[in-house]
């Protein structure tokens, strides 16, 4: 039989690292791209934006979005100023978030563009942002909202359905039907025991696998992320510690807030000043406050997240923040502080032994959160080097990804027998890791796909 009756699938992002998430499946002559992520971290990885598409844009024919988080949405407005003009399937609340980062993405681009060719530090004259706020705007346009366990024809001979994937608000995997072929792209999976999220769907029977990788060679420490944060803010307290979080605005920003008012409700810390500064952060909890069918919390529990922290808006009131003496505390963008109003508080309080940076997330190789977390005593923040002399803390358990006995536990619920799983979203040594424990817990026959690599459905 021709090949070209077979879905194939070819691997443009994602391979070997846990950023730039992009799956080209071809069926019928059509193109769709499950998710369309920047690369992040190390140089090597972010000048791979600026390579050529490895396929002509305007050929894609739709793009199936699984969360909003930038490694998986954050090229969109550049696929759409290079021709792109199909559809791009998400939730409703993907969508909403969406509106939120990608013109805060376009918007930091500008800005970096516009600062290397005010100091001259670009070999291009003038030095152009990837795209801009205006782009990212304008990409939003061609963004079609659908419903979790809904199904709905991309093309005809192709449908879809999003499943409930837990990790941030609206994330799903994308359960496609191409012809006789049934493929799960799992997208980023949340944690069965997540404070705030619900567990991730049970997987119908399916024919293929696509399966992140973040925690596939690590398990997340049996620890209270709250008594741990109770015990840090106790301490910062007593030393009057200014208590820094480079804090994910969209997921991240929200489990904290909710710990901090379980904290403050119970009684276990006193008063102190707690900032959120990151207007993004702020815009995304009323997001997630409407989305009350998504997660667990109550609405006065959301009220009580909501209430917890000062709300930090204007440039003016970020500055004044770094005038301010301990104790306190503030939550700030970005979560691996690759950018973002963190950087200036870094800058005024990291050097400081008394003060401390609680790191609360996945932090990249390449990137600053990762240096600090491995213990770098200088980091480079605007061309600049500051020392690193605050206490460096980590909320060991506060990840939004399962580890992998977490996939396990939850892949082993489904029943399924595909006739192959490719392990994706992962760093190599992750990835080679997660195919290990498939392959002995289930027998499957798995891939860990490079760069472009490109496999026929036909098993």
């Amino acid at each position: 039989m021709n090949s070209n009756n077979f879905p194939r699938i070819r691997f443009l992002g994602g391979a070997g690292t846990v950023t730039g998430s992009k799956c080209l499946l071809t069926y019928l002559d059509k193109n769709i791209l499950i998710d369309c992520g920047l690369f992040q971290g190390l140089k090597e990885l972010r000048l791979k934006n600026w390579d050529r598409f490895p396929i002509e844009p305007k050929s894609i024919d739709a793009v199936i979005l699984t969360h909003a988080h930038i490694d998986h949405s954050g090229f969109i407005p550049r696929l759409v100023k290079e021709g792109f003009c199909g559809k791009v399937f998400c939730t409703a609340a993907t969508l909403s978030l969406c509106k939120l980062l990608l013109p805060d993405t376009g918007h930091l681009q500008q800005e970096e563009a516009e600062y290397l060719g005010h100091h001259r530090l670009s070999k291009h004259h003038p030095p152009l942002p990837l795209f801009d706020k205006a782009e990212a705007e304008n990409s939003l346009k061609y963004f079609v909202p659908k419903n979790f366990n809904e199904e709905f024809e991309v093309f005809p001979g192709l449908t879809a359905c999003f499943l409930y994937a837990g990790h941030i608000l609206g994330a799903a995997m994308a359960l496609i039907q191409a012809g006789p072929r049934r493929i799960a792209f799992s997208g980023d999976i949340g944690r069965s025991q997540d404070p705030i999220f619900k567990s991730p769907h049970i997987l119908p029977k399916i024919d293929y696998l696509i399966v992140e990788s973040t925690y596939g060679n690590r398990q997340h420490e049996v620890t209270d992320p709250l008594l741990e944060l109770e015990v840090l803010i106790k301490e910062a307290i007593e030393k009057k510690s200014v208590v820094m979080i480079p804090t994910f605005a969209v997921g991240r920003a929200q489990e904290l807030l909710y710990f901090l008012s379980l904290l403050r409700k119970q009684g276990r810390i006193p008063w102190i000043p707690m900032y959120l500064n990151s207007p993004m952060a702020t815009d995304a909890t009323k997001i997630f406050c409407e989305h009350q069918s998504l997660h667990k919390l109550s609405p006065q529990e959301c009220l009580e997240l909501s209430n917890v922290v000062h709300y930090i808006q204007s440039v003016e009131e970020s500055r004044a923040l770094n005038e301010k003496k301990g104790p306190m505390l503030i939550l700030s963008a970005s979560g691996m502080a690759t950018g973002g109003r963190i950087l200036h508080h870094l800058k005024a309080f990291a050097s400081d032994p008394k003060n401390m940076i609680i790191i609360a997330g996945y932090q990249a190789l390449g990137t600053r959160g990762r240096s600090i977390q491995d213990g770098a005593k200088e980091v480079k923040i605007h061309r600049q080097f500051v020392s690193i002399n605050a206490k460096v803390a980590t909320l060991e358990n506060l990840s939004a990804h399962a580890d992998y006995t977490e996939i396990v536990s939850w892949l082993s619920k489904s029943e399924i027998h595909p006739a192959k799983v490719f392990v994706t979203h992962g760093e190599k040594d992750s990835a080679s890791e997660m195919r290990r424990h498939l392959e002995e817990t289930f027998g499957w026959k798995c891939e860990t796909p490079s760069q472009d690599q490109e496999f026929i459905l036909n098993n």
